[in-house]
């Protein structure tokens, strides 16, 4: 809630230019609440308009298990690296 409105920003700054994609690392995500959310699903909305792709990374289990009950999981790009 606190922070929805300074990602929107940053992300709408980056998508000015748009680049092929932008990548939010999440992995200091340890609370989202519907704000933040419906926040990550109109930015990602609004990079395909722009012809880019929203990734979001390091998403930890909480948030997973979010996206998952709300349904959203499968409407996000998430991309988590495993260690080799």
């Amino acid at each position: 809630m606190l922070t929805a409105a300074q990602l929107s920003t940053v992300v709408n700054e980056a998508l000015a230019d748009p680049p092929p994609r932008v990548v939010l690392d999440l992995g200091g995500v340890t609370f989202c609440d519907s704000q933040g959310l419906g926040t990550l699903v109109v930015l990602s909305r609004k990079a395909s308009h722009a012809q880019s792709l929203l990734v979001l990374s390091n998403v930890g289990d909480f948030l997973l298990r979010v996206l998952d009950i709300t349904g959203l999981r499968s409407a996000l790009m998430i991309r988590n690296e495993t260690a080799p």
